[in-house]
């Protein structure tokens, strides 16, 4: 058996010395993520629209010891989000978590949503992360980077009122391998998380019934919906060395609503 007897597991899982860029970072999920990524050793960058709610998160992390700071940003605004990445001293993970949802019939959705929904969750991060790649690229340390792409359990099957964001979610599924083939020689991995519904203040607007909440229940064979701590391993695995060989994949954080 090859195998290196110096390996430690606990180090593997290490991100010292990395740092992320989190967009979405003012709350819920990218909140999450961003104290894990910093437990883990990673300093973060976290990146949204909302000053208040960005520094709230930012200030819980600088208490605990972490170091953290904020951009205020509309990464719809391409050549803001350009900029911000174009500044960066250093950047080693990209967690693309911005994104919305706007659960309509399909006869019912409004051009100004389709619109909403395909710039901040398809046009926004393609643009960031083409950003984000070409900085790591010149960098000279793309072989330790990677981009997260947050997704969803809607990016592999069908629902409905949800015809645009499984649209959205499907793309950003395809982008995410497409990338990964394409900067896999240089050492820079791509991969996605797709959750099931996470218990937030997002969800909490659209799941505002008991009859939803227990229709979607009904769907997860786990018998519950995810809380944000449920997702945040993922994105540390994902992020560290331990997943040097995984590339173009995508870990289903869904209760098992996709095996179905």
């Amino acid at each position: 058996m090859s195998f290196d007897r110096n390996y430690s597991v606990a180090k593997s899982f290490r991100l010292d010395g990395k740092h992320a860029l989190i967009t979405g970072g003012g709350g819920g999920i990218g909140a999450g993520i961003a104290l894990a990524l910093c437990q883990a050793g990673a300093s973060v960058t976290l990146v949204g629209r909302t000053e208040s709610a960005l520094r709230d998160v930012a200030s819980e992390l600088q208490s605990e010891g972490h170091e953290a700071s904020i951009i205020v940003c509309d990464i719809t605004d391409s050549a803001a989000i350009r900029s911000v990445i174009d500044g960066l001293p250093q950047l080693d993970i990209l967690v693309n978590n911005a994104g919305t949802n706007f659960p309509q019939p399909i006869q019912d959705v409004t051009d100004e949503n389709l619109d909403l929904m395909l710039n901040l969750n398809v046009r926004a991060l393609f643009v960031t992360s083409q950003a984000a790649i070409k900085k790591m690229l010149e960098s000279g340390d793309a072989a330790e980077a990677c981009v997260i792409n947050v997704t969803s359990q809607m990016g592999h099957v069908g629902s409905p009122n949800r015809s645009v964001y499984c649209m959205t979610k499907h793309a950003i599924e395809g982008l995410t391998k497409a990338l990964a083939i394409e900067l896999a020689s240089s050492g820079i991995r791509v991969n996605s998380i797709a959750p099931t519904f996470v218990d937030t203040p997002l969800i909490r607007k659209i799941v505002d019934t008991p009859e939803k909440y227990d229709f979607l229940v009904s769907k997860i064979p786990l018998g519950y919906m995810a809380d944000i701590s449920d997702i945040v391993g993922a994105a540390v695995y994902l992020a560290s060395p331990a997943a040097r060989m995984v590339t173009g994949t995508c870990i289903r954080v869904d209760g098992g609503w996709t095996a179905q």
